[in-house]
């Protein structure tokens, strides 16, 4: 089974080609499938900002390391068990790369992101197929391309923020990094009512989609005086909600000080692990009263993020696609920064009547 991997530890950024970090394709064994499996032939792995971070060793250093967990394809065999969400063979299928066993204290608890199973059906989904338990697998709507359905999982992320946010009706709202959970996110929160719904990226050409998908206003941080626009666009009152969905350690501090009092502040994104930010816990916590949060995974967040998935305009993350054999290709292009998002076609299971 063809399985795009890094092949190398290493920065996929490190201009030294002796040092840098490689992806390429490895032939990884199929797993046997389970009395409650199912095996999907895979046709869209988009790549995701933390496959990069994979490639540094962020999660270990032994390699091959399988990548891809934002995916769609199609049902190819089933388990003999595996008929409780009613798939059947030939669904158009996108999915939960983790599966939360249910049965742990954490899942018993209403905690399943700290499910102490949850790499037991962690496998790769950037590869030919991938076989998955039955609980992490959801037909798309017929409406839905699996072109726009292999957003599925970064859309449960946006979801996944904006319950962590305990947004109200009116609450003024800043999102950091125009990626694509930045601009998924932003298109969610406007579903929830957002104002002063605002987008600080020092790209142009992503500020400019995020104007293009119901953001009001936004920030360029570089040129211009962030704290200063944040006081014009919210008459002085800070954002209720601050999210980070750019990873940046230069960008996270600085989003305190445009928080309104009692605002709710999500950290987004994943930041490298032994970076630590100052934080006065009297100006922000005591005075401010400022509630700081993160995001992990995305537990409870799936069905609704497939109810919304056909409402989103996605189009623009999906323009840059590659086939699996030139993944290493679809990397370098991830790290230019030149698309938001970069897609790998894992096989040609395109429904030409089926279009988003």
């Amino acid at each position: 089974m063809r399985t795009v991997a890094v092949t190398k530890i290493g920065s996929l950024r490190d201009p030294d080609e002796q040092t840098r970090g490689r992806i390429g394709l490895v032939d990884f064994p199929e797993p046997t499938l389970g009395a409650e499996d199912v095996r999907i032939r895979v046709a869209y792995s988009a790549i995701c900002g933390s496959d990069p971070h994979l490639a540094e060793g962020f999660f270990g250093t032994e390699v091959p390391i399988g990548l891809g967990h934002e995916l769609s394809g199609v049902v190819e065999a089933l388990g003999e068990n595996a008929y409780r969400n009613g798939l059947r063979i030939g669904d158009r299928v996108a999915g939960n790369f983790l599966r939360f066993c249910g049965t742990c204290t954490p899942c018993r608890t209403g905690k399943q992101q700290f499910c102490e199973h949850i790499q037991d059906y962690n496998r790769p989904g950037m590869a030919e197929t991938v076989t998955w338990h039955e609980s992490q697998v959801y037909k798309l709507p017929d409406g839905v391309s699996l072109l726009k359905g292999c957003l599925l999982e970064p859309t449960s992320v946006a979801v996944r923020i904006a319950d962590k946010t305990a947004i109200k009706v009116g609450d003024r709202v800043v999102v950091c990094g125009g990626g694509p959970i930045g601009q998924l996110a932003l298109q969610v929160l406007k579903m929830n009512g957002a104002t002063s719904l605002t987008l600080i990226e020092p790209i142009a050409e992503r500020r400019e989609m995020a104007l293009r998908h119901g953001a009001d206003a936004v920030i360029d941080p570089i040129a211009e005086d962030q704290y200063r626009r944040a006081d014009e666009i919210t008459d002085g009152a800070g954002f209720d909600v601050v999210i980070d969905a750019s990873g940046s350690t230069r960008a996270v501090r600085g989003l305190l000080d445009i928080a309104a009092k009692g605002a709710t502040v999500v950290y987004g994104a994943m930041y490298p692990h032994d970076f630590e930010m100052p934080l006065n816990l009297s100006d922000y916590l005591y005075l401010k009263e400022l509630t700081l949060t993160g995001v992990f995974v995305s537990p409870y967040a799936f069905p609704r993020a497939l109810q919304i998935l056909p409402h989103l305009d996605v189009d623009e993350l999906t323009l840059s696609v590659f086939e699996l054999e030139d993944a290493a290709e679809a990397f370098a292009m991830h790290v230019s920064g030149a698309y938001p998002k970069v897609v790998i076609r894992c096989n040609n299971l395109d429904d030409a009547a089926v279009r988003s």
